[in-house]
């Protein structure tokens, strides 16, 4: 899902960066359904619907026809994913029904950006392990493009909530926006009670 909707976002001409904040709403908001609509064994469904509004806002819906659980009154482990949606995109509005539950999101596309842009210098493969994702960072990645990979191990981790190693063997000459970027995802992990890996070569 979160491959297909990146995708689908770049396409219509957002940046990385937008894509990405709104792929992590959507992976949070799926995960929360999964995991609190269907109590026990219950099977269900949870769909995703996109769109791009007239104003070049992306619109995306995340319905369950299961049960709403309210969030825990403090901030726990557990109880980080809507604060993470708002974080994330521009609004978040919650419809809560007897037949199900909608999570609805909007982010805008910033006029800055172009819709065609320059390839990355850095690269980063991830891949899901039955103890967590790794995340395989190469090439180079200058200070102004920490903010970016902040957001992509931020999401391969789904927020925080799954561990996460992050190899950097094939990493550049340039490396100004790692630190800052591992530290961030290393603060959500341990937020949600999981574990930053580094992989290096020196």
């Amino acid at each position: 899902m979160r491959h297909q909707l990146r995708q689908w976002l770049q396409g219509s001409g957002f940046g990385e960066d937008e894509a990405s904040d709104l792929v992590l709403a959507v992976s949070e908001a799926v995960n929360n359904s999964v995991e609190h609509a269907y109590p026990g064994l219950a099977d269900g469904t949870v769909e995703v619907r996109a769109r791009v509004d007239a104003d070049g806002s992306a619109r995306v819906d995340v319905a369950d026809h299961g049960q709403w659980r309210v969030p825990p009154p403090a901030l726990t482990t557990r109880g980080r994913g809507l604060l993470l949606m708002r974080e994330s995109v521009d609004e978040v509005e919650i419809d809560r029904r007897a037949s199900g539950t909608t999570v609805r999101l909007r982010r805008a596309r910033s006029p800055a950006l172009p819709v065609a842009r320059a390839a990355p210098e850095c690269d980063v493969q991830v891949h899901e392990t039955s103890s967590g994702v790794v995340a395989v960072v190469r090439g180079n990645v200058p200070a102004e493009a920490g903010p970016s990979l902040r957001r992509t191990l931020t999401t391969a981790a789904r927020g925080g909530t799954v561990p996460l190693t992050v190899d950097l063997s094939g990493l550049g000459v340039e490396k100004g926006g790692v630190e800052q970027a591992l530290r961030a995802v290393a603060e959500a992990l341990g937020a949600a009670g999981n574990r930053l890996t580094v992989r290096s070569t020196g």
